[in-house]
């Protein structure tokens, strides 16, 4: 699970791939981490807490103020950067 992983005050980086029909594109965004853990979404999934589908997440705050929530899956890669600086 990936909350024992990334704390709040992190600075992390995620990069994503996405599939495309001729390759993957490639994005990222960086920030610092608000909260991660699990969430589940409206979707039904037999057999799992609550009869929902859990995705992981992690909530980002950019450096402008943008709040981003992400969700990670097997192309997911983060990337702890330091923590972040104390405003």
């Amino acid at each position: 699970m990936i909350s024992s992983s990334y704390k709040p005050g992190d600075r992390v980086r995620v990069t994503q791939q996405i599939a495309r029909q001729s390759g993957s594109s490639a994005i990222s965004v960086e920030g610092v981490v608000i909260r991660a853990g699990q969430a589940k979404t409206g979707s039904w999934y037999a057999h799992s807490k609550d009869d929902r589908l859990w995705l992981d997440r992690l909530e980002l705050r950019k450096d402008d103020g943008e709040l981003v929530t992400v969700n990670l899956d097997q192309y997911s890669n983060v990337d702890v950067l330091a923590d972040a600086p104390v405003r």
